[in-house]
């Protein structure tokens, strides 16, 4: 997994954590808790792809990368 895939899983932890603060607001906890287990999955998966990077990558790779993973997220598609 790249630094572009942890950006992308810790963009959508991010999105499902407030989905599911939004769900518990308006007492939809059953989707509050759906989504509670996405951004859980989510975050593991960005966890996951952290810690390949700390091992496979040097600080200057990985900061060309995350440099180049955040500014592809950053676009419109």
């Amino acid at each position: 997994m790249s630094l572009e895939e942890a950006a992308r899983q810790l963009k959508m932890a991010g999105h499902d954590a407030q989905v599911a603060f939004d769900c518990v607001g308006l007492g939809d906890i059953e989707r509050a808790q759906e989504h509670a287990v996405t951004l859980r999955a989510a975050a593991d998966a960005a966890e996951v792809a952290l810690s390949r990077a700390l091992t496979d990558m040097t600080p200057e790779e990985a900061q060309a990368e995350g440099e180049r993973a955040v500014t592809a997220l950053e676009e419109p598609v």
